[in-house]
């Protein structure tokens, strides 16, 4: 059943499962629950428009609640990046502030993506500075969709890739890799994992910098990435937008000139969206002179891209 943030206790097992738009999140929960189909929809869409928890009460005879939080991805099909990392942080944020920390953190990848760019890469570096380098030892990199692959040796050296480059960087802080099968074994024996680590939970780079350093959201890395990346953004769509414009002033077919139009009406709305975004992160010169003067310096640092 879901549960809210507030209600959640210090000794909940708490495993956020984070990773892009259609890796399977929600299916992952749904499996582990023994509800299939219930939170997840069609695989390439997303389902999970907010952060829901979801809890397992004395999970699997432990005598402790699971709670499973899945989140939004980045590039999503209903929200803007901006609208995503706010609903994360206020997650994040609001249970830090109850002393609550997080269990563990699984990230979702698509063993069936072709190659590692776009928004795969995009939410990789973004969950680096969102996780931070303390809490790795508690994250578990979970490859899925296994069942779908067509060729195993394709498969297995896009397994090998990940491994060996870009995930490199937090195997090495300690984060584990692991296969999800599509079962309730695999999922079971993912989170059994979790459940069985002891000592002390690590604080996420994240919760530091918005309750430790009381920073805002726009000036912690996260949301400086954002910034950057919506400003890359914002040149591209503009550099769109004059190139279809010379296409449309040189083109003599109508046809052809109402399809250029409604491509630039697109991208227009998106600049929209992404001009809009730039000016909610953007940091005023002023405080960034204060941060530089009076800001605290935290102990977490950030993962390297």
């Amino acid at each position: 059943m879901e549960v809210d943030s507030d209600k959640l206790g210090l000794k909940d097992i708490i495993i956020a499962v984070m990773g892009p738009t259609g890796v399977g999140k929600s299916n992952f929960i749904d499996v582990l629950t023994g509800q299939i189909g219930k939170r997840s929809g069609h695989l390439l869409e997303s389902y999970t428009t907010d952060v829901r928890a979801s809890l397992v009460k004395d999970y699997n005879g432990t005598g402790a609640n699971l709670v499973m939080v899945d989140t939004p991805g980045f590039d999503d099909t209903n929200k803007s990046d901006t609208e995503i990392l706010s609903m994360i942080s206020n997650w994040l944020e609001k249970s830090y502030r109850r002393k609550i920390k997080l269990a563990g953190v699984l990230y979702l990848h698509r063993i069936t993506d072709n190659r590692m760019g776009g928004t795969p890469l995009k939410n990789l570096h973004m969950f680096g500075k969102l996780c931070g380098n303390a809490a790795m030892s508690r994250v578990t990199l979970v490859t899925t969709m296994w069942d779908q692959v067509q060729d195993l040796r394709i498969a297995q050296s896009r397994e090998l890739e990940l491994k060996d480059n870009f995930w490199k960087p937090m195997l090495v802080l300690g984060s584990k890799m692991v296969k999800f099968e599509n079962s309730l074994k695999s999922a079971e024996a993912i989170v059994d994992e979790i459940v069985a680590e002891k000592g002390e939970r690590e604080t996420l780079l994240l919760q530091e910098e918005l309750v430790d350093l009381k920073k805002r959201l726009n000036e912690t890395h996260a949301g400086r990435m954002l910034y950057d990346a919506l400003q890359k953004l914002v040149d591209e769509q503009k550099a769109s937008i004059d190139k279809l414009m010379e296409q449309i002033q040189n083109q003599g077919n109508p046809q052809l000139i109402e399809g250029l139009r409604k491509e630039q009406l697109k991208i227009e709305d998106d600049l929209q969206s992404a001009l809009d975004g730039v000016r909610e992160l953007r940091v005023p010169l002023s405080r960034k002179i204060l941060l530089f003067l009076f800001g605290k310096r935290g102990k977490i640092k950030p993962l390297a891209e």
